[in-house]
């Protein structure tokens, strides 16, 4: 028997892919138009509004000049086209929508390109790389040490060879246009896969997100099989799929900057060759930016797994299993509540139902429930007394007090209606160490102010030259400080005044 039927089955499982899907509509052709107008290598992802309206605008254009077009409007062609699985729709940074090709239109735009272009025939440059890719993959596939050490030496001896015929003064043969352009084709055909290559992989980890979510969502399994099965995917994110285990190989040299910055001037040479002057603009702007496009690709699939990474603990950390399950009973009872209600309840029966619960009309709702343990009478107090210090004396107490006032008062008349003092300051300095405290200045500075001295231009001080005079105070514990306080003299109008107020406060 042939093998028409399976190959027959293959051509029908190739065609059911989403790329030959799209090239088999009828609107293939204008799908694709759409797609190489509004999406480029450098932009990558079109807000949705905008390609809604873009949409439009070439449906009016083609129409305006006969062409025969979808009588659908852009919006719903584009969600036609993302349904489809050859848009991709996600909410981009800024928090708006945005629409980007999936690796299936890319493939699609992929073939057209090659097949409207110029192709690359069989040639010198093609037939080279070719071979030597051939001899670096068997080189690495020999395990026999003899044999890979004889390689190395024949590739050694030949650039020594070469190097020593350039060191002599050797010529250098020029590369000809023509095997420089074969070579450039050559290279295109192998860049212009890139984006597509890229996507895929980005495919495979959004949907592997989506299965792990979907895991943890269904709660069909105990949630530590499913946590095991999430760190294990995890650990193997990027080897799991034929995609990832291809960018995996690929990473190790994407992430070399210097192999990078190599790759970049050897493009700069490759453009600096008079072939390059038989080039578009267009074509040496997109040949140039050929490591921006490996490193947007990389830092997009980065992007899409990290984002994995992020989506997952959050979901594993705010999932509530609890409030899940009462959310699943609640819609269980629902449900045998409406099928009770559907026994009776006729065709056009409807029931009023609000979308949001009312407000529930309580004059308190209990804060604190009842704890017996709040209602029990604290432990006795152990009885320290016997520790006790001796308690202070009255004397002891007042000299921590304020100022002295009656007795301050007292003073200063005798002062200086007897003593004859010269200031208040003077005063103070004679008398008795238990009323020379610091807190005693505070109380006649309050006994000047009574009687008005302070506010009182003193002539003698301000003839002396000195508007300050020392106070030498004794603390309780026997230590000694001055200080300077403005100089103050009492009148005998003022003496009077103070013995008249000690003799009221006596006899109040």
């Amino acid at each position: 028997m042939s093998d028409i039927a399976a190959e027959l089955a293959r051509v029908h499982s190739a065609f059911d892919r989403p790329t030959l899907r799209l090239l088999d509509r009828k609107w293939a052709p204008f799908v694709l138009a759409v797609f190489k107008s509004s999406f480029s290598r450098d932009r990558r992802s079109v807000q949705a509004d905008r390609l809604h309206t873009q949409v439009d605008a070439y449906l009016a254009d083609l129409r305006s000049v006969g062409s025969d077009v979808p009588g659908k409007n852009g919006r719903a062609l584009c969600v036609q086209w993302m349904n489809d699985q050859w848009l991709y729709r996600e909410t981009g940074e800024d928090g708006e929508e945005q629409y980007s090709l999936t690796s299936h239109a890319l493939e699609a735009l992929l073939l057209v390109d090659g097949l409207s272009r110029d192709r690359a025939l069989i040639s010198e440059s093609r037939l080279t790389t070719i071979v030597d890719t051939v001899r670096h993959r068997a080189t690495q596939a020999n395990p026999d040490r003899d044999e890979r050490i004889r390689r190395l030496d024949l590739e050694i001896a030949q650039k020594t060879a070469e190097r020593d015929r350039l060191a002599t003064g050797g010529e250098i043969a020029a590369a000809s246009n023509d095997a420089m352009h074969e070579g450039y084709a050559n290279l295109i055909d192998l860049i212009t896969q890139l984006p597509s290559d890229f996507k895929r992989v980005e495919e495979s980890v959004a949907g592997m997100h989506r299965q792990i979510v979907n895991d943890f969502r269904a709660e069909e399994r105990p949630i530590s099989e499913v946590l095991d099965e999430y760190l294990s995917k995890t650990d193997t994110l990027m080897s799991s799929t034929a995609e990832g285990r291809a960018f995996e190989g690929a990473f190790v040299l994407l992430r070399n900057d210097a192999l990078l910055a190599e790759l970049k001037n050897d493009l700069e040479s490759i453009m600096l060759h008079p072939f390059a002057l038989q080039l578009s603009a267009a074509d040496r702007r997109s040949f140039m930016g050929t490591v921006s496009l490996i490193r947007k690709g990389v830092d997009d699939v980065l992007t899409q797994r990290n984002g994995l990474t992020t989506t997952l603990r959050e979901h594993i950390v705010n999932h509530d299993v609890v409030k899940d399950r009462e959310l699943e009973r609640l819609l269980r009872e629902i449900n045998k509540e409406l099928a009770i209600w559907m026994e009776t309840a006729g065709p056009r029966s409807t029931v009023t139902a609000e979308l949001m619960p009312g407000t529930l009309e309580l004059e308190h709702l209990r804060e604190r429930f009842y704890d017996p343990g709040a209602h029990k009478a604290p432990p006795p107090l152990e009885d320290v007394s016997a520790f006790a210090p001796e308690p202070p004396t009255l004397d002891a107490m007042r000299t921590q007090g304020g100022p002295l006032l009656a007795e301050l008062r007292d003073a200063m008349v005798t002062a200086f209606s007897i003593d004859g003092a010269a200031s208040v300051g003077d005063a103070f300095n004679n008398l008795d160490p238990a009323m020379r405290r610091p807190v005693e200045i505070l109380g006649l500075l309050q006994i000047a102010t009574q009687v008005d001295a302070i506010d009182r231009t003193d002539a003698a001080a301000a003839t002396a030259g000195s508007d300050t005079e020392a106070f030498e105070t004794v603390r309780p514990d026997g230590s000694r400080r001055t200080f300077r306080v403005p100089r103050i003299i009492l009148t005998d109008d003022d003496t009077a005044a103070l013995a008249a107020l000690n003799y009221g406060s006596d006899h109040d």
